[in-house]
């Protein structure tokens, strides 16, 4: 893996001093990651927004209850979308396997369409905005302790409670970096 793409495929875990409102107690799948900076999706951070009613005036969707999300804080009108159709995306790279971000208003609408229509087998989240970084500050905010990565996966991804997402990934950080065993025989170490 090359240096400039070692942390593309990652979740960040916001560290719990991190009060900055865009990114208290969020998650972020790391999508581009290069010399050019970083960018990713806030991943557990739905909307009252649905999906439907916000491309109404783009696509004519079924009414579904899946919730546009609030992928940061950058360029907050611009639409994205994870999917795992990897027969609409033959010139993207996943971000990890099986998972990539949509680019083209026709895979858009085609993942929309599949997903809308129950077809088996198709996952997909819409974002509005995302978070950036310019070269070199993530790397900063990481050494500082802000963020704790984890390998992203689909699980966790199209989680059914977004709102989980967090405290799942927290204890897993929490278990890496335990001193002690969880359960001791010893009270003495209780």
């Amino acid at each position: 893996m090359s240096k400039t793409n070692c942390y593309r495929g990652q979740l960040l875990i916001a560290a719990p001093h991190l009060r900055d409102p865009n990114f208290h107690k969020s998650v972020v799948l790391i999508a581009e990651h290069g010399e050019q900076g970083t960018m990713g999706l806030v991943i557990n951070r739905p909307s009252s927004v649905l999906v439907s009613h916000a491309l109404s005036k783009h696509f004519e969707l079924d009414e579904t209850d899946e919730l546009v999300y609030v992928g940061g804080p950058v360029e907050p009108l611009a639409l994205f979308i994870l999917h795992n159709a990897c027969d609409l995306a033959e010139n993207e790279r996943p971000i990890v396997p099986g998972l990539y971000i949509g680019t083209s208003g026709e895979a858009f609408e085609e993942v929309l369409r599949r997903g809308c229509s129950s077809v088996p087998g198709t996952h997909y989240r819409v974002y509005s905005g995302c978070a950036g970084w310019s070269p070199g500050q993530l790397e900063g905010e990481i050494a500082r302790g802000d963020w704790h990565l984890r390998p992203a996966c689909r699980e966790m991804v199209y989680h059914d409670d977004p709102y989980a997402v967090y405290d799942a990934l927290f204890r897993q950080v929490r278990e890496a970096h335990r001193l002690w065993p969880h359960t001791c025989q010893d009270p003495e170490f209780n």
